[in-house]
């Protein structure tokens, strides 16, 4: 440590050689300062005032390139700039409920606070404290879950995970030719590889989701020259899934750790224990999960629309009955008739998970289930065994690990939450979605500032009391805050086609707690349009296009 006049310096030399310092610096200087203690004699005259000012900078290396002194106004200044600018590129929603805009807004502004600007353009950082850092799939996933709002983001996350996408086999990252990146760190362990980390591909379902982004954010943006200049990742991905994610050739994605301290399950729930049979044992060997199948099949499907667009008619077709042929194997291997749900899982041995859990719901995200078992899903997920009363279960407590203050196997999470709401509402069931989106709500009026944490516990809902907080969720939470967004546009049944001209409200539900939304500068290529959704006594939701700016079609299905 080293005591200046004005300020200290708190260096360390780290195993890999680069010297990290934090700097405070006090504006005015102390009266007396030692290493624990900065002491200030103040006089202050009646009616006077005195500002006393810390200022703290991390460095790396030779970061210390110029004098750091105090300056709270100007910061502030700059930081509400920038906020304006971006604020000024999205569109506004406002609703008849104070409650949900608290709501809405704290989620906003949590997403702005995590969007971290990179070369490739803003990438949502995942979460605060734990995981302030780029990750693979939380980015994909809040950039789905804020596509329609605001698709710059998505544009970001792609540009970001196909300039990190695996060149080469690396076992202790578990990377592999075409992956794209689970989790990436610069921080001293990482660095001397004590864990992997630093670009660590231990994640099953980054890869095809990263697919199935690129394929949204053409049809919301009509973007061509971005989906062309990242077309080769997409084909690299793509191989991936068929040649290293299928490595047993069975015709379903598995995964199975290489990496010595990398992850033993590599879906999003990736708890130790978090894949298991119905007894409780843990499911062993290369695990297949039927929300990655999902996930596939939609990469396909997207993939395939996208080599339409490109003009490769054959590549295209190809991909388009390949996703049929996995849908039809998927309903072979997963459902199972007495559960009224998908198998969580396929263990090493080809043998099903058969555990009521909320991953189910993801494949009718995905889109990947029939009509008659997503009907049956979405009963399955709302019971009383799945549903706590503020919203879905990862597991149900009807399951041998069900434990409501489990990580992974009982606790409800917001994000999971906002996919199998848009889950429901692909299938045409409403009622569900706005369940699920009321159960949220309520469930914000409890947290402080209205943020929902990464994850809460899965204990039931009881008159008058609160929902259990989980002791260290991140909060915020990128996913989490961009739940409200998804669950809003699932309701609505909104959709873009910006190449074709379209906005879309397919069989568009609003809660009674929600009489009115309204979206102002809505931007659908160079058109503009502000929307009024209001809520009619018999539960129809009625659409008036209140401004208009450029070619837009405003169509409702009713």
């Amino acid at each position: 440590m080293q005591v200046a006049k004005d300020g200290l310096v708190l260096a360390y030399e780290g195993l890999d050689n680069r010297l990290r310092r934090t700097r405070i610096v006090f504006d005015p200087p102390p009266t007396r300062l030692n290493e624990s203690v900065a002491t200030f004699q103040i006089r202050l005259e009646s009616g006077k005032d005195a500002s006393y000012r810390c200022a703290i900078a991390c460095e790396v290396d030779g970061d210390s390139r110029r004098e750091i002194r105090p300056c709270y106004e100007s910061v502030v200044e700059a930081a509400a700039s920038a906020l304006e600018g971006l604020r000024a590129r999205e569109p506004q929603i406002f609703t008849g409920n104070e409650q949900f805009n608290d709501w809405l807004n704290r989620s906003l502004a949590d997403l702005h606070m995590m969007r971290t600007e990179t070369p490739y353009g803003p990438y949502p950082y995942a979460g605060v404290p734990w995981f302030s850092t780029v990750f693979g799939r939380d980015g994909i996933i809040t950039a789905l879950e804020c596509l329609w709002f605001d698709p710059s983001v998505a544009r970001g996350v792609l540009g970001y995970l196909a300039a990190t996408q695996a060149d080469g086999h690396n076992p202790e990252q578990d990377a592999e030719p075409g992956k794209i990146l689970h989790e990436m760190r610069e921080d001293e362990m990482a660095t001397l590889g004590e864990v992997p980390f630093k670009r660590y591909y231990g994640s099953i379902d980054a890869t095809p989701l990263f697919v199935m982004l690129a394929g949204a954010y053409y049809k919301r943006t009509g973007d061509r020259a971005f989906a062309e200049s990242i077309w080769p990742n997409i084909e690299r991905a793509l191989e991936w899934i068929d040649r290293y994610g299928d490595s047993d050739g069975d015709g379903f994605v598995e995964y199975a750790r290489k990496a010595k301290h990398g992850l033993i399950h590599q879906g999003w729930k990736d708890s130790h224990d978090a894949i298991f049979h119905s007894d409780g044992t843990p499911a062993e060997g290369a695990i297949a999960l039927c929300e990655v199948q999902g996930y596939v099949h939609a990469a396909k499907l997207a993939a395939s629309e996208l080599a339409k667009i490109l003009s490769d008619t054959t590549r295209s077709q190809e991909l388009s009955k390949q996703a049929g042929a996995l849908a039809h194997r998927f309903e072979k291997s997963f459902w199972c008739d007495d559960l009224s749900t998908y198998a969580i899982a396929l263990d090493g041995n080809k043998q099903p998970c058969r555990v009521r859990t909320s991953n189910a719901g993801h494949c009718l995200f995905a889109g990947i289930a029939t009509e008659e078992h997503a009907q049956r899903v979405a009963i399955t997920l709302t019971d009383e065994t799945s549903f706590s009363g503020w919203g879905i279960r990862t597991v149900a407590t009807s399951e041998a690990r069900y434990n409501p203050m489990s990580y992974h196997n009982g606790s409800l999470w917001p994000h999971d939450n906002a996919l199998i709401a848009a889950g429901f509402a692909r299938y045409g069931l409403k009622a569900s979605a706005a369940t699920v989106l009321a159960g949220l709500l309520d469930a914000s009026l409890f947290f402080d500032l209205h943020r929902l944490p990464e994850l809460f516990c899965g204990f039931p809902r009881r008159p008058g009391e609160s929902p259990t907080l989980y002791p260290v969720a991140c909060a915020p939470q990128a996913w989490a805050s961009g739940a409200v967004f998804l669950l809003l546009e699932a309701c609505l049944g909104l959709s873009v086609s910006a190449p074709d001209h379209r906005l879309i409200f397919s069989k568009p539900v609003l809660p009674a707690f929600l009489p009115q939304v309204t979206i102002r500068d809505l931007k659908v290529g160079e058109a503009r349009v502000d929307l009024l959704l209001t809520r009619h006594a018999e539960g129809d939701v009625g659409v008036n296009v209140l401004r208009r700016d450029g070619a837009l079609d405003v169509v409702v299905l009713k």
